[in-house]
C-alpha cells in the first residue's frame, strides 16, 4: 500500500494519493483500504512512516557493508550520505515524496513527529559515527560531534534539493559533501596502521 501512494506522489504530487487512486494504484478496492485506513491523513502517514523506515535500513545496510570491508569512518558516512540524494531515478522519487511529506509536516502534527523523528535518527548516526572517529583518530578530539552532525544533515538536505532541481551537479554535489567530511574527519584510523 505505502508503495502505491509512494508512486502516485512521486509522479503527480500529493494531491494525487487520494484512497481510491491509492486503491486502484495498490490493485485493492476502495473498501480494503478504508478498513485498514479509516482516513486520507492516516493512509499518508503509514506511507511517510514506511518511507523513512526503508531509507533508515537502508543507511544502516550501508553501515554494516562498510564496517564488513573494514573501510574508514569518513568512506562509509560518504556511502550513507550520498545514499540521501537524489542520485537515480528511484531516489529521485523518494526525494519528491519525503518533499511533499515534509511540507505537509508543517500543518500536521503526526507527520512532524515522524520527520523530526527521522531527522534526530540521521543527525544521532553522524554524530556517533564522529564520536567513534575521535576513539580510532579519524576526528579530532575537540570537535563538537552533535554540531557536526547538524551541519552535515543540512548540508545533505541542501545538495538533495540542489540535485533534484539540477542533477547535472551530482558530481558538484558528492564533491562538497566528500570534502565537508574530509574536514570533519581529517584523520587516519589507527586500526589500519
Amino acid at each position: 500500500m505505502a508503495a502505491a501512494v509512494h508512486r502516485l506522489i512521486a509522479h503527480d504530487g500529493l494531491d494525487a494519493a487520494t484512497m481510491s487512486a491509492v486503491a486502484r494504484e495498490a490493485g485493492f478496492s476502495v473498501g480494503l483500504v478504508q478498513h485498514y485506513f479509516a482516513s486520507k491523513d492516516e493512509l499518508l502517514l503509514f506511507a511517510y512512516e514506511r518511507l523513512t523506515a526503508d531509507l533508515l535500513a537502508r543507511v544502516a545496510a550501508r553501515t554494516a557493508d562498510g564496517e564488513a570491508a573494514g573501510r574508514s569512518i569518513r568512506a562509509i558516512m560518504l556511502d550513507c550520505l550520498c545514499e540521501l540524494l537524489p542520485l537515480d531515478p528511484a531516489r529521485r522519487g523518494e526525494h519528491r515524496v519525503s518533499r511533499a511529506f515534509q511540507a505537509r509536516a508543517m500543518d500536521v502534527p503526526t507527520a512532524a513527529e515522524v520527520a523530526v523523528a527521522t531527522a534526530g535518527v540521521l543527525r544521532g548516526r553522524v554524530a556517533q559515527g564522529i564520536e567513534n572517529g575521535k576513539e580510532c583518530g579519524e576526528t579530532e578530539a575537540a570537535t563538537d560531534a552533535e554540531l557536526a552532525a547538524v551541519e552535515l544533515t543540512a548540508l545533505v538536505d541542501g545538495l538533495a534539493d540542489l540535485v533534484y532541481r539540477e542533477p547535472a551537479r551530482a558530481a558538484a554535489a558528492g564533491a562538497v559533501l566528500a570534502d565537508r567530511l574530509a574536514a570533519v574527519l581529517p584523520g587516519r584510523c589507527r586500526h589500519y596502521d
